[in-house]
């Protein structure tokens, strides 16, 4: 259920976006998702380089990204809620190696 919801924001949000907008959109989802992983996976960012990464992907007029990332990170939480066990694992290993 949660997937099929997430799955219909976005398929809202991608009708109305441009090619630019869904690059910015693919960005922000996912850094939301690394960033939402850092809590649950016992992982702890360096944020000089969340800086840097935000300065050199991301395109400065890009006025959507933050709150499209607020949502990411949000959405990317409620999902990490529901995983099993070995989801989570797979999920954190892919994660670290970002």
């Amino acid at each position: 259920m949660r997937f099929w919801i997430a799955c219909t924001t976005l398929t809202v949000i991608v009708t109305h976006a441009s090619a630019d907008d869904l690059e910015v959109m693919s960005k922000a989802t996912a850094l939301g998702s690394v960033l939402a992983a850092e809590e649950p996976c016992g992982l702890t960012y360096d944020q000089a380089s969340i800086r840097t990464w935000i300065s050199e992907n991301v395109p400065a007029d890009a006025m959507n990204f933050p709150s499209t990332l607020t949502m990411m990170v949000d959405g990317s939480a409620f999902q990490f809620d529901g995983m099993s066990a070995s989801e989570k694992t797979a999920h954190c290993a892919s994660v670290e190696q970002t």
